[in-house]
């Protein structure tokens, strides 16, 4: 049975990857810091402030695969990805597949363009199949592309 479109606005994320994404951030700030305090005296302030800095910079490299997400409302779909925000118009996403061994679905866009929606994770099984199925029913009842036979 087919999936119905849910109501909008909905986001879907990746729960595995943003949890891991935070508490790995959150662990090397908090390690960072213990190990600077903790260092022997020979470290000076440089050293120390250095230690926290690459913490803070993993932590925040972490973020970008933490933030994953796309989004559907009334406008369009957003898709977050690590480096990019793309917004999309109903009318500009023709299709949404995931093929079995991709890592995140595609959308299929008007201009002949496929971008990865990295927000939805082929690990997440039955969650992934799930968000495919609604988005794929989001744009079949909003979008202006005919129905593929």
């Amino acid at each position: 049975m087919p999936e119905s479109a849910p109501p909008l606005p909905v986001t879907w994320r990746p729960r595995v990857t943003t949890i891991i994404a935070y508490g790995m951030g959150a662990v090397m700030v908090i390690g960072s810091i213990l190990l600077a305090v903790g260092l022997p005296e020979q470290f000076k302030l440089p050293d120390r402030l250095g230690m926290v800095a690459f913490g803070v910079a993993v932590a925040c490299v972490l973020h970008l695969l933490g933030r994953l997400r796309v989004r559907a409302d009334e406008k369009g779909i957003t898709v977050v990805n690590p480096l990019r925000v793309h917004h999309f118009e109903w009318a500009e996403v023709l299709d949404v597949t995931m093929v079995e061994g991709d890592p995140w679905p595609k959308l299929d866009l008007a201009n002949g363009v496929s971008l990865g929606a990295m927000g939805i994770q082929s690990t997440e099984r039955e969650r992934s199949r799930r968000a495919v199925a609604q988005l794929t029913a989001l744009i079949r009842e909003r979008g202006e592309a005919p129905d593929r036979l």
